[in-house]
């Protein structure tokens, strides 16, 4: 699972990585939040079709799904592209979906918004409670990931404890910094608070950084925030599940750019 695309930095540094990274580490799934793909803000689908071209099995989106409005006829019919489950009912698209692996094994997607420092949304606790009830590991469901897109890490922390034991894996995304917490949760959920993002960390969370500082000193109107395009670092996390579809393993996956690589061992 990749963390926020930030600009061409991030989307490039993705595109061109995930045919390596699918070999070395005998990936069966690419899960990859691209909802700031477009220039910080969004994602057209030319983006969408060329992170699908490189080898990403499912897109997910966030707060930021329609600010390239013709997204909004594309996830209608792609249904590989995810939108927050939690958006009002008949937005456009999905919250989640199911896919078939070459094999046979079925894998559960889901994305959910947080609500707190976020705008209003329905409850994402209810929503995935709601979706879970219908689909459950173990049969013909072989494995279940959640993307949570959500600023405050109390709250993504609850939630993954609230469906621990539930689901194969929970990692947050929006805050564009990759937390240090991977872990399996006592019932067997395999969790991160964020996976950070794909993008320039010479920056202010993706942004070039004279005009976010500007913005805090003066506190007044700037320039329109846009993407440092100096080298990504791709941030994510590598996930491993048992038969039963719980997490075995979750370790950080971090390559180029300015953080420390950390690759796991396959």
């Amino acid at each position: 699972m990749l963390g926020d695309l930030l600009g061409r930095s991030g989307r490039e540094a993705a595109i061109n990585a995930l045919p390596e990274l699918r070999r070395q580490l005998r990936l069966d799934f690419v899960s990859v939040n691209a909802e700031n793909a477009s220039h910080g803000f969004g994602l057209a689908p030319d983006m969408a079709a060329a992170l699908f071209a490189a080898g990403a099995d499912v897109i997910t989106l966030g707060n930021h799904a329609w600010d390239r409005r013709e997204i909004i006829p594309y996830i209608a019919q792609e249904k590989r592209l995810l939108r927050p489950l939690n958006f009002p009912p008949g937005t456009p698209g999905a919250g989640s979906a199911i896919f078939t692996l070459p094999d046979g094994r079925r894998i559960l997607v889901a994305q959910a918004i947080g609500r707190l420092f976020m705008e209003a949304m329905d409850c994402p606790f209810q929503a995935v409670e709601a979706l879970l009830s219908r689909h459950r590991m173990g049969g013909q469901l072989h494995a279940a990931i959640i993307d949570f897109h959500a600023e405050a890490s109390s709250e993504k922390m609850a939630f993954g404890h609230a469906f621990d034991g539930r689901v194969s894996a929970i990692t947050g995304t929006h805050t564009h910094i990759p937390s240090a917490d991977h872990q399996i949760l006592p019932n067997g959920t395999a969790y991160a608070t964020d996976l950070g993002m794909c993008g320039d960390y010479d920056s202010v969370i993706g942004m070039a950084k004279a005009p976010a500082i500007a913005r805090f000193i003066r506190k007044m109107p700037t320039e329109r925030l846009a993407p440092a395009e100096g080298p990504a670092t791709l941030c994510g996390a590598f996930i491993e599940t048992a038969d039963s579809g719980l997490g075995l393993r979750i370790e950080p996956v971090r390559l180029g750019g300015r953080l420390n690589p950390v690759m796991p061992q396959v």
